[in-house]
């Protein structure tokens, strides 16, 4: 069972990521660096907003229809 995108956090973890859009570490990684999913560190911590998250699956679900 897929852990759905928590709607309390702003920002989200590379793993709750992971979990959300059922992609691994390495690929969740890849979209970073492609600048096809928004990101940003604070320290040595990598955040992803979720709104970021929606819009990446928003983005998605266009291009495939």
């Amino acid at each position: 069972m897929s852990t759905p995108l928590p709607t309390t956090h702003q920002a989200l973890t590379v793993s709750e990521v992971m979990d959300a859009l059922r992609l691994s570490r390495s690929k969740v990684y890849d979209l970073i660096r492609s600048r096809e999913l928004r990101s940003f560190q604070s320290g040595r911590c990598r955040r992803i907003p979720a709104d970021a998250v929606r819009q990446f699956m928003h983005d998605r679900l266009e291009e495939a229809a």
